[in-house]
């Protein structure tokens, strides 16, 4: 990558979690003058700064706002809402604020292939960049999954993959994606948005300058108002004329493309009804991308899903555990428990955490048809069970996750299965879904020796 022309301008880089670090990072490659500002007079990640950017000016906790309002420019971390009262100094003196994507885009060379959604996201994205990996290009996977936008540039790479949140959308102008996608919308941060048409417009975002646009026809907010020259293709329920659906053949489901079959859902690796919908997602994103049907196909025939998402863990007396801890909303939750109940027992499910929605009421159909138990444990346990009231039949309390799943170990019989989708953020026990998830996992060969 060319590197930038130093320049005595001043860039202030707020939030030094994982995707501030990556932009300081590429500042610093770049020989640009910032500073890094946190919210927080602490950060985790002070010992980090201290080594890798002693010689650049620092302010945690209280800011100097007559500083931070003579930025040329300020790259906020997803983190970090742009509403926040430390930045109304800037706002009013006019300095642009942008977020990692937005610098990303500037320097990218290769094609990008955009991803959002509220649910699947990170498989699709991890599944689009295995494809075209299987299509012989130097693929770079990353955004909001795994390695930030920032540290994937390299002139080497021919397609970029990215997974991108609502967060980081709402500080792009203008993506200008080869292929953009929202897999779908339901309700999630609405500790952050003002309600659904606010987030809507946030992932709405994902496609301002796509020449590509992939949408879900199960699914009409995923839908973008189009120019003229946008190309539009769709995935997602029965068979479509050119796009990719689902078709039945001699008593067997096939993915498809165009109403012909291309793989029998029984050969995939991932299981469930919503990675159904997944793998419909990435081949319709592929083909947009011009990728070749049979190197995508090779790979959806490998690909095994992702840790923490409907990941089987074990079988204990004949229980399956389930970890999907990446479930962090209802609508996550909703599609694993519709996906993953048992060919011949029933679910027992456990919800609990930091509710970010706090309406859980939309879960009571599923609970009622697929699962014999709920079991409600952590902080916001009170909150679910107000939602769900009298409406489900089985409500068992627990205190934390131990706890919660020696109870589904108590309830559940042989040909159930104990799914851990919670619904909720895990910052109430852990530090983040994946801790969660290996906790779970790791309960879960205690319940085995119990």
């Amino acid at each position: 990558m060319t590197d930038l022309i130093a320049t005595s301008k001043l860039i202030a880089v707020v939030g030094t979690g994982v995707s501030g670090l990556s932009a300081a990072r590429f500042l610093q490659r770049n020989h640009q003058r910032f500073a890094l500002f946190d919210t927080r007079a602490e950060p985790p990640n002070r010992q980090l700064i201290a080594e890798q950017f002693a010689d650049v000016h620092c302010e945690f906790g209280h800011w100097d706002a007559e500083l931070l309002a003579s930025a040329d420019e300020i790259i906020v971390s997803p983190g970090i809402a742009t509403t926040i009262d430390a930045l109304a100094p800037a706002r009013d003196a006019g300095v642009p604020i942008v977020g990692d994507i937005e610098v990303f885009v500037r320097h990218a060379r290769a094609p990008i292939v955009a991803i959002t959604g509220s649910n699947g996201k990170s498989t699709v994205t991890t599944l689009v960049g295995e494809m075209a990996k299987a299509a012989g290009l130097e693929v770079a996977v990353g955004g909001n999954l795994g390695t930030p936008a920032l540290d994937l540039l390299d002139d080497a790479v021919e397609l970029y993959v990215l997974e991108l949140s609502s967060f980081q959308l709402e500080t792009v102008s203008k993506l200008g994606a080869q292929v953009a996608c929202i897999l779908n919308i339901s309700p999630d941060h609405m500790d952050r948005y003002s309600g659904m048409p606010a987030y809507h417009a946030a992932k709405q975002r994902v496609y301002f300058g796509a020449r590509n646009v992939v949408v879900n026809r199960q699914d009409p907010l995923t839908r973008p108002p189009l120019a003229d020259d946008v190309a539009l293709s769709s995935f997602g329920g029965a068979a479509d004329f050119k796009n990719i659906g689902t078709i039945e053949q001699q008593g067997e489901l096939y993915l498809s493309a165009d109403l012909k079959p291309l793989i029998p859902v029984s050969e995939l690796k991932i299981k469930g009804q919503h990675n159904i919908a997944n793998a419909q997602a990435a081949l319709a994103i592929g083909r947009a991308a011009g990728l070749p049907m049979a190197d995508m196909l090779a790979a959806l025939r490998e690909f095994t899903g992702l840790a923490h998402r409907c990941e089987w863990v074990g079988q204990v007396q004949g229980v399956d555990y389930i970890n999907d801890s990446k479930g962090t909303n209802v609508g996550a939750t909703l599609a694993a428990i519709n996906g993953m109940a048992p060919a011949t027992g029933k679910l027992v499910v456990l919800l609990g955490g930091v509710a970010k929605d706090r309406d859980f009421s939309s879960l009571i159909p599923a609970l009622n048809a697929n699962a014999k138990a709920v079991i409600l444990y952590g902080q916001d346990a009170d909150v679910i069970a107000t939602s769900l009231g009298d409406k489900v039949d089985t409500i068992v309390r627990a205190q934390g996750l131990q706890d919660a799943v020696g109870a589904a170990a108590r309830v559940a019989t042989a040909g159930d299965a104990v799914l851990l989708s919670p619904a909720c953020a895990s910052f109430d026990e852990f530090n983040n879904y994946s801790e969660r998830g290996d906790a779970f996992r790791r309960y879960a060969q205690e319940a085995a020796h119990a």
